[in-house]
C-alpha cells in the first residue's frame, strides 16, 4: 500500500519538484498539503500548490491548507525570489488563487491526523512553524502519527543560510526545537545528504524529452542558474525535498545515526539555527540530553538517481 503522507512545505522550486515526484509515484499517497511562508510568501505558496495540482490533474481529495505566515519569533520573514522565483515556480507566474479556494481552517489538519492516525507520515520540507504549532495545540494527537521526516539541519558541513545553519532551522529555530522536543520517531534529512542529491542538466533534459511534466525543465533550469552563479563548480541542482520524500519509502537509500539534537535559538547570534548533534559516546550524557533522533549522513547516489529518473520519466532506470 502507498504511504499516507501529509506535507508541510514553503513551496520553493525543490518543494515543487518533490510534490511532482510524489504525485507521479504510486508508492506515495499525499493526503494533504499545508502551505507556509518561507522560500516565498504563504499567499504565493498557495497559488503554487493549486497551480501544480491543477496542471497535473491531481486528485481533488488532496486538501490544501494555509499554514503559518510568520515565524514564532515574530520577525518578518525573508523571501528568496532570486532562488525560487516569486511563486516558487522559477519564471512562471500562476493564476491568482481566489478566496474560495483557500482553506484557512488550519485546525482541519486535525481531521486528517485523526482519520489516518498511525498510518500517517508527516513530511516537513519547509520552515517548521506550522508543525510546531500543531505540537503546541494538539500534543497528544501528534503522538499518534506514525513518523516524522524533516528536511533541515547541517551537521559538521557548511550551511546554506549561514556558515553553520540550514535555512529551515535558521528561519525559525524555536519551532525546530519544539518539534524535536515533542515529536516521536523523527528522521532528519540534513544538507549532509541533500546536497549530494544532485540532478544534472543532462538529467533534466532527458526528463523533459521523455517525461510527462513539461514544468520540470523551466523550474530546474532556473534553479540551476542560481546555484551555478553561487558555485561555478556545482554539477547540478540539489533535490533537498524530493530526497526527504524518497526517504519515507526507500529505507536503504540513506545511512543513519541516532543522536541527541538541539538547535541554537539565539536570534541575533551568528550561530542562530545551527544544528548540534552530541556524538560523545557516554551513555549518561545521552540520557541527560533527552530525545535522540535519526539523522541521515550518507546517500546512495546511484539509488537516488535510479529512483528519481524512473519516477519522473516512467521508464525503469537501473
Amino acid at each position: 500500500m502507498a504511504e499516507k503522507i501529509l506535507v508541510f512545505g514553503d513551496v520553493g522550486i525543490d518543494d515543487t519538484i518533490a510534490l511532482i515526484y510524489s504525485y507521479l509515484n504510486d508508492q506515495i499517497d499525499i493526503v494533504g498539503i499545508v502551505a507556509d511562508y518561507g522560500n516565498i510568501s504563504r499567499e504565493n505558496a498557495l497559488a503554487n500548490v493549486h497551480y501544480v495540482k491543477n496542471l497535473l490533474n491531481v486528485s481533488e481529495n488532496i486538501k490544501i491548507y494555509a499554514g503559518a505566515e510568520v515565524p514564532t519569533h515574530g520577525r518578518k520573514p525573508t523571501y528568496f525570489p532570486e532562488i525560487h522565483g516569486e511563486y516558487g515556480l522559477g519564471p512562471i507566474t500562476p493564476p491568482v488563487v481566489t478566496n474560495e479556494s483557500v482553506n484557512e481552517n488550519f485546525y482541519e489538519v486535525v481531521e486528517i491526523i485523526e482519520k489516518y492516525g498511525d498510518e500517517l507520515i508527516i513530511v516537513n520540507i519547509g520552515r517548521l512553524t506550522s508543525l510546531a504549532t500543531m505540537f503546541i495545540l494538539y500534543q497528544n494527537l501528534m503522538n499518534k502519527v506514525k513518523a516524522y521526516y524533516l528536511m533541515g539541519g547541517a551537521f559538521w558541513v557548511p550551511g546554506n543560510a549561514t556558515a553553520v545553519s540550514e535555512a529551515n532551522f535558521y528561519a525559525d529555530p524555536n519551532a525546530a526545537n519544539i518539534v524535536l522536543t515533542y515529536a516521536n520517531n523523527v528522521t532528519i534529512i540534513p544538507l549532509n545528504v541533500t546536497e549530494q542529491a544532485i540532478v544534472t542538466p543532462e538529467m533534466v533534459n532527458y526528463i523533459d524529452e521523455r517525461g510527462q511534466v513539461e514544468l520540470v525543465k523551466p523550474l530546474l533550469d532556473y534553479y540551476y542558474d542560481f546555484y551555478k552563479k553561487r558555485n561555478p563548480s556545482i554539477q547540478g541542482s540539489p533535490m533537498h525535498d524530493a530526497l526527504t520524500l524518497m526517504a519515507t519509502i526507500h529505507e536503504k537509500m540513506l545511512i543513519y545515526r541516532t543522536l541527541p539534537v538541539t538547535i541554537v535559538e539565539s536570534i541575533d547570534s551568528e550561530a542562530r539555527g545551527q544544528s548540534i548533534a552530541d556524538i560523545r559516546p557516554y551513555e549518561n550524557i545521552k540520557e541527560n540530553q533527552g530525545k535522540q533522533h535519526r539523522i541521515a549522513f550518507q546517500l546512495d547516489y546511484r539509488q537516488f538517481f535510479n529512483e528519481f529518473m524512473t519516477v519522473m520519466t516512467k521508464e525503469v532506470v537501473g
